[in-house]
């Protein structure tokens, strides 16, 4: 195997994640209109039955097609994370959304290569949208390239997160540093924010509280689209990466937001 995965790597490994995708997709939309059975999780999370059968099957997949490949999964957690390809998966990425029906919930999958995400896609059963990113390609929307859009100061930036509860109290002064300086706020698009920003909708999205599996296919997504994604620290997102995310359609955007999160923890 090459050093970095070749194009005609990349283009099996892809097309095999777009099966993957299906799959979940087959389960997942019946389902969208239901009213599941819900359980709590010891972090108070919601999980339905249908999150760990969605992840079964991906899984199954998985070890029927590359039985050497590593796998870390929300569900039923991680397995040889020291393999050269780890696939991660999130089945219903906003279980509190497709609980509550809201459809901004998606399937999210992500094939790290030593340690580093190189494919990323994100489906939306309700509204049929699939969001791509390939490491060294432009990212897509239903195959449609993508683009994030210039911001002129992060005053006139549109600024999203997931849920400010996530937020522990500690980065909470971040969050309400970047909340006082942008122009506007949306909470709630789950995964669906990080879409918007690749497709030049929104301009900087922030997050704590997350795990890997919650976010790893934003960095060929967003970075794809001319977009940056790292943690607070200006990390970029990788394998082992930690709860926090910060991301931007303008570079500059990213940087002035970077300082602005530092200042605001010092």
């Amino acid at each position: 195997m090459p050093a970095v995965p070749d194009d005609r790597q990349l283009d099996e490994w892809l097309g095999f994640a777009h099966g993957l995708a299906d799959a979940a997709h087959a389960l997942l939309a019946p389902a969208a209109a239901l009213r599941p059975e819900v359980q709590v999780k010891a972090d108070r999370s919601f999980v339905t039955a249908l999150d760990a059968q969605i992840e079964q099957r991906l899984r199954e997949l998985i070890g029927q097609r590359y039985p050497h490949h590593g796998i870390l999964g929300e569900e039923a957690g991680a397995a040889a994370l020291d393999a050269e390809a780890v696939w991660i998966l999130d089945p219903i990425d906003g279980t509190a959304p497709f609980v509550a029906g809201v459809p901004v919930f998606g399937t999210l999958i992500a094939l790290a290569w030593r340690g580093v995400p190189v494919i990323g896609l994100m489906h939306l059963p309700v509204t049929g949208q699939r969001y791509v990113g390939v490491a060294g390609r432009a990212s897509t929307l239903n195959g449609t390239p993508l683009r994030t859009r210039a911001c002129p100061s992060l005053g006139a930036a549109i600024l999203t997160t997931s849920n400010p509860d996530f937020l522990s109290d500690g980065e909470r002064p971040a969050f309400e540093a970047l909340r006082q300086r942008t122009a506007w706020r949306i909470y709630g698009g789950c995964c669906l924010s990080y879409g918007l920003l690749a497709a030049g909708r929104t301009d900087v999205a922030i997050d704590a509280g997350f795990k890997i599996y919650d976010y790893a296919p934003f960095r060929p997504l967003i970075e794809g689209a001319g977009g940056t994604v790292t943690d607070w620290q200006g990390r970029p997102v990788m394998l082992a990466s930690g709860s926090q995310v910060l991301a931007a359609g303008d570079a500059a955007r990213h940087r002035e937001a970077l300082h602005l999160i530092e200042a605001s923890l010092a």
